[in-house]
């Protein structure tokens, strides 16, 4: 949509060619259908939260930073809030907003939507010269795959990009689930399912110790491991299950260090000097939670309060800043935010968001091998590939 109105913008004649009903059902279903439109930061920062090559797009965030998303929209009539960690909504907290003001900017521009899914790209000569579709063949002077990835396929999302890229030479690097829950064999998990922790710091370690993650936030215990915002956060950055072991380890009191939590649980254990252990914990944990950390801690759960010892009361304390789980894997793609990996950049010109392999080919958004963290940050990519490409297009 980002693509087709900035185009048409430069008197271009522009077709979106639209599979779904509705435009940007996607959209209308981020942020929890609130839609984080973009994070309220410089390029610098986005740029750091692409884990892949985020160098690429230099360029397009040059020409249409957050800054510039954020005037956009609001210019269309869409008043924007920034919240916590600078995310950045629509201030009635509806996506539709958004994709309203988007459609009718398509309209205003004199974009042609036609409502149809794309069959393949023709090409004659090495230039683009049609596309075909289930409602017919649509000559054209350039296309643009905006088709985003695998995540999500009730959407339309269902990697025909990727197809058609291929079909056209293109390569496309091995894509996967990103920003998705993660799955675990500790039995506690479903012990604990719909128990949600917050203000916790959940950090991700590989096999070697080494720490890839680390942030304080929400989530949840399901059926099949974890999720909520910090797992999301956090899968992104587990990014080969087929040769690393990762674990996640939960600070359930990140706001007092060790020493301080052990003056707490002394507290409470005095407080409940005369109960069994299994009934001392509710000031320290969830309902949820207490069967696990009495199971956990090896405190027999009928101890009388009075009798544990320092080392009991010291296991109790680490094991409160260090709840260890295993991962065993990603939840599958459809459960998945977004894709990582896809059309290759290598084969992408940074500026123009066009093929170098084929004329008057271009791709936008998801489809490309980029995908970021949490926060806005994937949206921004879109809009920003989606305006370089569509500012290219307007020399047709």
């Amino acid at each position: 949509m980002m693509c087709a109105y900035t185009a048409a913008c430069g008197g271009s004649e522009v077709i979106l060619l639209e599979p779904n009903r509705q435009l940007g059902r996607k959209v209308r279903i981020t942020g929890k259908g609130r839609c984080n439109v973009t994070n309220n930061c410089d390029v610098k920062t986005i740029l750091q939260n692409i884990p892949g090559d985020g160098r690429f797009l230099y360029s397009a965030l040059s020409k249409f930073s957050p800054a510039d998303t954020m005037t956009f929209f609001e210019s269309l009539g869409v008043p924007l809030k920034t919240e916590r960690g600078n995310r950045v909504f629509p201030v009635s907290d509806r996506a539709n907003d958004i994709t309203d003001a988007l459609a009718n900017a398509l309209l205003d521009a004199g974009v042609r939507v036609v409502q149809g899914s794309a069959k393949g790209i023709v090409t004659e000569q090495g230039r683009v010269s049609a596309v075909s579709t289930t409602v017919g063949r649509i000559d054209c002077d350039a296309a643009v795959l905006c088709t985003g990835g695998r995540s999500y396929p009730a959407t339309g999302s269902t990697g025909d990009g990727y197809r058609f890229a291929k079909q056209l030479g293109h390569t496309v690097t091995a894509t996967r689930a990103s920003l998705v829950p993660l799955e675990s064999d500790d039995p506690c998990c479903g012990e604990m399912q719909g128990f949600s922790l917050r203000n916790v710091v959940l950090t991700a370690f590989d096999e070697t110790g080494k720490k890839l993650y680390s942030e304080l936030g929400e989530m949840l215990f399901t059926h099949f491991g974890v999720s909520g915002p910090l797992v999301l956060s956090a899968s992104a950055h587990l990014r080969d299950f087929k040769n690393h072991q990762y674990h996640l380890e939960i600070d359930l009191k990140p706001g007092l260090d060790e020493k301080k939590l052990d003056s707490r649980v002394l507290r409470d254990f005095e407080k409940y000097a005369n109960r069994e252990f299994k009934n001392a914990l509710f000031d320290l944990a969830g309902r949820a939670m207490i069967p696990v950390l009495i199971e956990r801690s090896g405190i027999p759960p009928e101890q009388k309060v009075n009798t544990i010892t320092r080392e009991q009361r010291h296991a109790l304390v680490q094991l409160l800043k260090h709840f260890k789980l295993t991962v065993s894997g990603p939840r599958p793609m459809e459960e998945a935010i977004v894709t990582a990996g896809g059309v290759s950049l290598k084969e992408i010109d940074p500026r123009t968001m066009q093929s170098k392999l084929v004329e008057g080919l271009y791709f936008a958004g998801e489809v490309l091998d980029l995908d970021a963290y949490t926060g806005g940050f994937n949206l921004q990519i879109a809009w920003s590939t989606g305006y370089a490409a569509g500012l290219a297009l307007q020399k047709y």
